[in-house]
């Protein structure tokens, strides 16, 4: 494995019970890895993380955060927002800086197999890993969710690439390798979820909307409001300005006001303008939490 500067972005199941949320997060910590992002989401009831470092620290950081998560989540009794298969529900290794899709790819596969090795948890790879085309997609790895993944695996149908045939109160994982997407929600007002889920249909590119966007709706109680969730999976196709308008046009259309929004996670500088923040109305954003280049910067100075 070549060196330079890996990504690994794991998302766990579980944005609720802070004890586990605390224990996931302590066990991606270790020697050479530097966890820059963690945050939790109790509406998607989801744990966001990300983990910088060489390919061997970013793999140990993964491995640790997955077997935690193995240990303290149970997939039956789990419900949330965001769509999900597994406790240990994706980890995506990307290549930050010196690395090769090619090199990231040939770690995303390795450490799959090792993962279903050590942890007997069913693997399934996707996007640039994928060992076939028809499970590029995370949205097709994942169709049904955990009981639909379940289900179809008990039957025979839809088998993992690694691991058991059999999927236990863990789930299941998809392990990928990516480039840097931004995770973006708009938040709306003066809709139900069923015009959130026709908004995000609207706009993905799997049904003739927006080139590289990926969008789900749904409602949250806690906020008496919906969402349509975005993955913007190459901002230079489809940057954030784009992707909001978009939105923006169509929930007015429906007579629906946009609340705010939010980046999930981090994002590249170039993805953001100067007065997208205004534009966009984001909450709660931190450039020196979120802006990948000031993170990199910080890691490769602090090793």
């Amino acid at each position: 494995m070549s060196g330079g500067l890996y990504g690994v972005v794991p998302n766990f199941s579980e944005g609720r019970r802070r004890h586990v949320i605390d224990a996931i997060v302590e066990s991606l910590h270790s020697p050479g890895a530097r966890v820059v992002y963690a945050e939790a989401d109790p509406d998607h009831n989801r744990l966001d993380t990300t983990v910088l470092g060489d390919a061997d620290a970013v793999r140990r950081s993964a491995m640790n955060g997955a077997r935690k998560a193995v240990e303290l989540i149970d997939m039956t009794r789990h419900s949330g927002g965001h769509p999900r298969m597994g406790a240990a529900d994706v980890i995506p290794f990307m290549p930050v800086r010196g690395v090769s899709m090619d090199v990231c790819v040939e770690l995303a596969r390795g450490f799959a197999k090792q993962l279903a090795d050590r942890l007997d948890l069913p693997v399934y790879l996707y996007d640039r890993a994928a060992l076939s085309p028809e499970r590029a997609s995370l949205a097709d790895v994942r169709r049904g969710e955990f009981e639909g993944l379940r289900d179809a695996v008990a039957r025979g149908e839809r088998l993992p690439d690694f691991g058991p045939h059999e999927i236990g109160s863990a789930g299941a994982t998809a392990v990928g390798a990516r480039k840097p997407l931004i995770a973006f929600n708009v938040y709306l007002s003066g809709g139900d979820e069923r015009a959130a889920k026709d908004l995000a249909r609207e706009i993905r590119e799997s049904s003739g909307g927006l080139r590289a966007v990926r969008a789900i709706g749904f409602s949250v109680p806690d906020r008496g409001c919906v969402t349509v969730s975005m993955n913007l999976v190459d901002h230079e196709v489809t940057g954030l300005r784009a992707a909001f308008d978009a939105v923006a046009t169509r929930a007015r259309a429906r007579g629906m006001d946009v609340l705010d929004s939010e980046i999930v996670g981090l994002v590249p500088g170039s993805a953001l303008r100067q007065g997208d923040a205004e534009h966009l109305r984001l909450a709660g954003f931190d450039p020196g939490r979120q802006v990948l280049e000031r993170l990199i910067e910080d890691t490769e100075e602090g090793s």
